[in-house]
C-alpha cells in the first residue's frame, strides 16, 4: 500500500484557513465563490470547494472529511484519495452551476469520498444519523435525504442537494473503476499450476 501522506489533514487545515480569510478579509469570498461568472473565471470550480458559508457549515463538513477521508485515503492511497476529492468536487460544481446562482462548500467533494467508500467498503460500519449502520445503508439514507430536498424544496434551506447527489454519483463511479482495476490486477497475479504438474504430483503422492 502507498505511503500515507495525510492529505486529509492538509485539506482540513486549508479549509479552516480559508474560512479565517473569509471572516477577516472583505470581499474575499466573492473572488472564489462558484457563481455564473465561473464560466469566464474557471478557477472558481476548484476554489469554491474550499469556501464555507459559516463555522457550522465548516464543522459539519470537517467532521465528515476527517472521518471518511482518513478511511478512503488509507484504502486507496493518498494520491487516489486526493484525485477523488478534487475531481468529485469539480464535477459536482459543473452540475451545480446550472441550478444555483451561487454555491460554495466541500460537500460535493466529501460526498464523492462517501460514494467511493460505498463501493469499496460497503459493509463497513459507520456512525451516522445517531446510530451505527453499514456504509451502504448510510449512503442510501443520504441519497434519500438529498432526493427529498430536491423534490420538496424548503425556501429557507441553502443546502445544495443537487451538488451532493452529483458528488456521491461521481465518487461511486471512481469507486467502481478502482475496484475493477484491483480485480484485474489480482487476476493477473494469480498463480496457476500447470495441469501436467498436478498430474505428476497425483501420480507420486496419491497412488491408487
Amino acid at each position: 500500500m502507498a505511503k500515507m501522506k495525510f492529505y486529509t489533514i492538509w485539506l482540513a487545515l486549508i479549509i479552516i484557513a480559508v474560512l479565517a480569510l473569509q471572516t477577516f478579509i472583505p470581499a474575499f469570498e466573492d473572488l472564489f465563490i462558484l457563481d455564473q461568472g465561473a464560466w469566464s473565471e474557471p478557477w472558481k470550480f476548484i476554489t469554491s470547494i474550499f469556501l464555507h458559508g459559516s463555522l457550522k457549515h465548516l464543522i459539519g463538513n470537517l467532521f465528515a472529511l476527517l472521518f471518511f477521508g482518513f478511511i478512503l485515503e488509507k484504502t486507496v492511497g493518498s494520491q487516489k484519495f486526493l484525485g477523488i476529492y478534487l475531481t468529485s468536487g469539480i464535477l459536482a460544481n459543473l452540475i451545480a452551476i446550472n441550478f444555483y446562482t451561487s454555491s460554495l462548500g466541500a460537500s460535493g467533494a466529501i460526498m464523492g469520498i462517501i460514494g467511493a467508500l460505498t463501493i469499496l467498503r460497503p459493509t463497513m460500519n459507520v456512525w451516522a444519523f445517531g446510530m451505527i449502520v453499514p456504509m451502504f445503508v448510510a449512503a442510501i439514507i443520504w441519497v434519500a435525504i438529498d432526493a427529498t430536498g430536491i423534490l420538496i424544496p424548503l425556501t429557507e434551506s441553502n443546502t445544495g442537494h443537487i451538488a451532493h447527489l452529483s458528488g456521491i454519483a461521481f465518487g461511486a463511479i471512481f469507486g467502481i473503476l478502482i475496484k475493477s482495476k484491483i480485480k484485474k490486477e489480482n487476476k493477473r497475479h494469480k498463480v496457476e499450476v500447470p495441469e501436467h504438474l498436478i498430474r505428476k504430483w497425483e501420480t507420486l503422492y496419491m497412488p491408487h
